[in-house]
């Protein structure tokens, strides 16, 4: 999958405070998220994340920029 800094991503499970959508901040071979709705910061494998994305929200209002 094709991923871009600051693209939201819904991922397959719920984190412990309930939502299951993630910003991306960092990416690499590692890739960098934090959950929306608390903060927490995770880094994750690409191809773990690869597994686990069920889909790719694209940030708009960064592109018009």
């Amino acid at each position: 999958m094709k991923y871009e800094l600051n693209d939201i991503v819904v991922l397959k499970k719920n984190h412990p405070c309930g939502d299951n959508r993630f910003e991306i901040v960092r990416l690499g071979v590692d890739i960098k998220i934090k959950c929306v709705t608390c903060g927490h910061i995770i880094m994750i494998p690409r191809v773990d994340l690869n597994k686990r994305v069920k889909k790719v929200i694209k940030n708009e209002k960064e592109k018009e920029n």
